[in-house]
């Protein structure tokens, strides 16, 4: 039952909103000023604070912030757009006027407890994700990335930029958005770009934005994503890709907070965070004059490198796992687990695209399961990429997912009914028949 504190000094107008917000299940405390209010015992655990405007000694306004956390209605009959601006002003999340109808301000007082009970679980939540995955939702317990959370987490509250290395699919826009997330420019915009998605010719335009007429197709002006990003931060996907001109652009930007746009004739001054990424080597575009020595310089203040899923050894599974409850629930799909041959085959691949393959391959899977386990033949995994998978006698040895598939069943057929060998590979008995007859398995006779 939700807790309402009246604070009205007008006893008619306070016992008929009391009895009205009884007579709907809630329950009431009361107050003729907000002195008053501020004595009461009973405020731990109120939901909503409704109080009039004009009261004697302070005004209702006074009433915001008088429980932490607690949201206030003002109510008045002086009803004006200006006190209500005012009121709205001063942190009050409605405006009530007297004489109020019932129905509108039942909905009224419904609908910001719906918000603050929302707002309530998305911060539990964000706790608990926080508890679980301490960065942004990124999951991984191995060295490799205990060493990458502990460089986000020193250099988020810093405005330090940041350049994020590693091959495609490893995550680098995850990173980014963690370093935003927990940097003081977490309310402002974080605006990514892929350098490597963008036609050369427009990637200026893309950044900078244009004036009107500065080109042929350019009808209108348009703010570029360095401008749309100001206050936050910039994320630069793939930024090796950028042309020698829109470098030098881009460390004007770096070096004396402006940018022109597109046919402009004069400067703007922004403030942006500026994290890139890229998976090619710098260093090495430097030497062979592709990328500038001094943008390089600008951008590695702080260089974070993230592992290839290959070295990342038991966050597969985990990695895993977490992709599949998540793909269930957007599928809308009912909770399914992967069978042990399943992991085993993930865990002895060697994921040239990283966790974004492994996400498209849980994906796929879950599209394509019948039961509630996911087998290695789901998986549809590139047997040449395969790595050493283990076999019945814990030994490892290099397998196909085929020979892997005929080896266990030619092994365990003559102990298990087929009911248990579909069982144990994590696929249907309807699956495994059909296995055999692609593969030309048969049964043993008599069974």
């Amino acid at each position: 039952m939700s807790r309402i504190l009246i604070i009205e000094d007008e006893t008619i107008i306070r016992n008929a909103l009391r009895r009205l917000l009884e007579r709907n299940g809630y329950e009431v405390l009361e107050a003729e000023s907000v002195e008053e209010a501020n004595e009461l015992e009973e405020l731990d655990g109120t939901d909503l604070v409704i109080a009039d405007l004009r009261l004697p000694g302070a005004p209702g306004t006074k009433a915001i912030g008088l429980i932490p956390d607690v949201p206030v209605l003002i109510m008045t009959s002086f009803a004006s757009v200006r006190s209500a601006v005012d009121s709205m002003k001063q942190g009050a999340v409605d405006y009530i006027a007297k004489p109020f109808n019932h129905d509108e301000l039942l909905l009224s007082v419904e609908r910001v407890l719906a918000e603050r009970r929302l707002a309530r679980q998305n911060r539990a939540l964000k706790s608990d994700v926080a508890r679980s995955y301490p960065v942004a939702g990124m999951v991984g317990r191995s060295r490799p990335m205990r060493e990458v959370f502990q460089r986000i987490d020193k250099v988020a509250p810093t405005n330090a930029t940041v350049l994020v290395v590693g091959e495609s699919g490893t995550g680098k826009e995850l990173v980014a958005r963690a370093i935003h997330e927990k940097s003081q420019r977490c309310a402002a915009p974080l605006v990514v770009m892929n350098c490597a998605a963008i036609p050369p010719n427009l990637i200026e335009s893309e950044l900078f934005g244009h004036e009107k007429g500065a080109f042929t197709s350019a009808v209108n002006a348009q703010q570029g994503l360095i401008e749309a990003a100001d206050g936050g931060s910039l994320f630069l996907d793939e930024i090796g890709e950028l042309t020698l001109e829109a470098q030098a652009r881009l460390l004007r930007v770096m070096e004396d907070g402006e940018i022109r746009r597109v046919g402009a004739a004069h400067t703007k001054k922004v403030d942006i965070r500026l994290i890139a990424a890229t998976h090619r080597d710098l260093h090495k575009m430097v030497s062979e004059n592709a990328f500038r020595e001094d943008l390089f310089f600008r951008l590695n203040v702080m260089e974070i490198q993230l592992p290839p899923l290959r070295e990342r050894g038991k966050d597969v599974r985990e990695l895993a796992e977490a992709l599949l409850q998540r793909s269930c629930l957007q599928l809308n799909k009912p909770g399914m687990r992967l069978a042990a041959e399943a992991i085993d085959a993930m865990c002895g691949y060697d994921w040239p695209g990283n966790v974004r393959e492994l996400e498209h391959a849980i994906e796929r899977a879950v599209i394509l399961c019948d039961s509630d386990v996911i087998g290695c033949d789901l998986l549809v995994l590139n047997a040449r990429r395969s790595r050493q998978i283990p076999g019945n006698d814990n030994t490892r040895a290099d397998l196909s997912l085929e020979e892997y598939f005929r080896a266990f069943v030619e092994i365990h057929q003559d102990d298990m009914t087929e009911t248990q060998l579909a069982k144990r590979l994590g696929i249907s008995r309807k699956a495994l028949w059909e296995r055999r007859q692609r593969l030309g398995i048969p049964r043993p006779k008599g069974r």
